[in-house]
């Protein structure tokens, strides 16, 4: 069944500090540009991201979802309202706290992939575990065997040019989880995928992804996967409308 949209609800104090959730938004608002070129991407997100769930985000093209998880993720700055994830504020932090904090934290699914063209498969995936300072040796290790779960245990030494699209997007899943992050963020994950593929993927997402109350968030045109969200966003012109949870899910999918 729908709910209405979080901002429709009382916040309890637990909510209102951000306490128990992987991320927690009240009022957040966005722009890019200025003057008559100012568009506001954003226009008072109210949103929890409950630990230990997986939560999609939809809605059309353009109406603020990548700006969202950007801004969740510390990697936009928001022009107001609250946003924490696991209870800490980016923007209370330094440059250098922030990147360390997200390092540690967050992994990150992008939909163009962003692997660094002279590293083969394993050596792209390892790289979360080097940025933390774990050595080369056992980080490549690492990385070849998340590349196995993700089906690819036999390309571990390909470049990303020798990899189809579907293929580079299981490295950059591998990649986002391989270093055990709270929170996982997908911007399109499946898109390149076919449905079987895509399906083993979301399974492997919510399977490694939702232990120890980790949290994971995918933004997503595709209705093949909404079955496998805990509670869906739905976006529009830079807001929440509704949030849908339990058998409403059910309906959502069907409905597409």
């Amino acid at each position: 069944m729908s709910t209405a949209a979080p901002s429709a609800q009382p916040a309890s104090s637990q909510a209102a500090s951000g306490k128990g959730l992987a991320a927690y938004c009240r009022g957040v608002t966005k722009h890019y540009g200025s003057g008559s070129n100012q568009v506001l991407a954003l226009r008072g997100i109210d949103l929890e991201i409950p630990a230990g769930k997986l939560t999609m985000l939809v809605g059309p093209s353009g109406c603020g979802k990548t700006t969202l998880i950007s801004v969740i993720a510390g990697i936009l700055d928001r022009d107001a309202g609250e946003c924490s994830v696991f209870g800490r504020d980016f923007s209370a932090m330094g440059q250098r706290e922030r990147t360390r904090y997200r390092g540690e934290n967050i992994g990150f699914v992008f939909q163009q992939f962003n692997l660094l063209p002279t590293l083969n498969a394993a050596e792209n995936v390892a790289v979360p575990l080097m940025i933390l300072g774990e050595g080369r040796a056992a980080a490549v290790a690492k990385g070849k065997e998340y590349l196995a779960q993700v089906g690819l245990g036999d390309r571990w030494k390909s470049l990303p040019s020798q990899l189809s699209g579907g293929q580079q997007q299981r490295v950059a899943i591998a990649r986002a989880l391989v270093h055990s992050p709270r929170l996982i963020v997908c911007d399109e994950p499946t898109s390149a995928l076919d449905h079987e593929t895509g399906g083993r993927v979301m399974a492997l997402l919510k399977d490694v992804a939702l232990k120890n109350d980790r949290a994971l968030v995918i933004v997503t045109h595709d209705a093949r996967i909404f079955s496998y969200a805990d509670q869906i966003a739905k976006m529009d012109d830079g807001r929440v409308d509704q949030v849908i949870t339990g058998s409403g899910i059910t309906a959502e999918a069907r409905g597409h």
